[in-house]
């Protein structure tokens, strides 16, 4: 027979299920059953406090942005001022640059009362040889959250003032599969840019957008490519400056920013005694297009500024839904443990 250790202890018996103790475990349960009830409640507010009030507020386009682009037109058709005559070349070149100034911005914003951008940019065409072919600047003002535009002194193209209807470069965050207006700087005037479905484009879902400017008559360029040459002094010639285009967006419906754009572009020099028997000479053709390197650096940048939005507007508020019915779940499963009455034990009969 195995001897027994007198050094080991027993282990103790367990305690005895008494009704105090099942008394207070029924109370723990139902605490802990208060306490999820509550923070599923508060998830469930959460929700869609998050998609509706704090997106809303939160979302917006930061004052000091800074942003270039690349676009060409190859081949392209262009005018030569020295003989007034339209020549094909291989290549123009489009560079638009966009700043914020963020002290126009805050002063703006003292007088409206809300989250201001103010964007200085600069469309800068070049020829083959990369001498300027014509620069038009700008000064957009829009609403940082709703990129409506915010009219205020400043607000101009090519130092004219203008007052602009609709939107400019960007659309607003969660843009609707409808028709939008849109500014055309050259004409000065917005038009509806319309709404053609919905494509994939390097692996995002966008919405593609078109306008079609008739021909209209425009002013020149302030600064002009021959030196000595002014728009006043084109003007009193009786030469006038005539565009049509057909504009082509690709916009990421999310953020609201175009991932890819195109214009189909015209610009002619009609009549006068700068073009004598009333000739009609074209001064700019091309379809333009964003540079292929350009459109994976803004492809790549909407990407992750599409994953923040999401967070805001679907993930974080679904997800606290999610939250708040398990929890309630929970909840309702404790309560009911801890209502439960427990049966009394059968006695064996003896």
């Amino acid at each position: 027979m195995p001897r027994t250790d007198p050094t080991r202890a027993t282990p103790p018996a367990p305690p005895a299920d008494t009704p105090g103790r099942r008394r207070a475990a029924r109370g723990m349960r139902r605490t802990v059953s208060l306490v999820l009830l509550a923070l599923a409640v508060f998830c469930t507010a959460l929700s869609p406090l998050m998609r509706w009030y704090a997106f809303p507020r939160l979302a917006k386009i930061p004052p000091g942005q800074y942003q270039d682009m690349v676009l060409e037109a190859k081949p392209a058709t262009l005018i030569d001022y020295g003989t007034m005559k339209a020549e094909k070349v291989p290549r123009v070149t489009i560079v638009q640059t966009l700043k914020g100034n963020v002290a126009a911005s805050d002063r703006i914003e003292q007088s409206a009362g809300r989250d201001v951008v103010v964007w200085d940019t600069l469309s800068y065409v070049a020829g083959p040889d990369g001498k300027m072919v014509s620069e038009i600047p700008e000064r957009y003002l829009f609403d940082a959250h709703t990129q409506e535009p915010v009219h205020a002194t400043g607000e101009s193209v090519d130092g004219d003032p203008v007052r602009r209807e609709g939107i400019e470069y960007k659309w607003p965050f969660l843009t609707e599969k409808r028709d939008y207006a849109y500014f055309d700087a050259q004409t000065r005037t917005s038009a509806p840019i319309h709404y053609k479905g919905t494509r994939t484009y390097r692996g995002l879902e966008v919405y593609y957008f078109e306008q079609t400017i008739p021909w209209t008559k425009v002013p020149f360029p302030k600064k002009m490519p021959v030196k000595g040459v002014t728009p006043q002094a084109v003007a009193k010639m009786g030469t006038t400056r005539w565009y049509t285009t057909k504009r082509m967006f690709w916009v990421e419906p999310v953020t609201g920013a175009p991932v890819n754009g195109e214009e189909i572009h015209k610009e002619e020099l009609r009549g006068g005694d700068l073009l004598p028997g009333g000739r009609t000479v074209t001064a700019f053709a091309g379809h333009v297009k964003m540079r292929a390197d350009y459109i994976d650096a803004t492809v790549s940048l909407v990407t992750s500024q599409r994953t923040l939005v999401l967070l805001l507007t679907r993930y974080l508020p679904w997800g606290l839904l999610a939250l708040g019915a398990v929890l309630l779940a929970l909840s309702l499963h404790l309560e009911a443990r801890s209502r439960r009455p427990r049966t009394a034990p059968r006695l064996s009969p003896a």
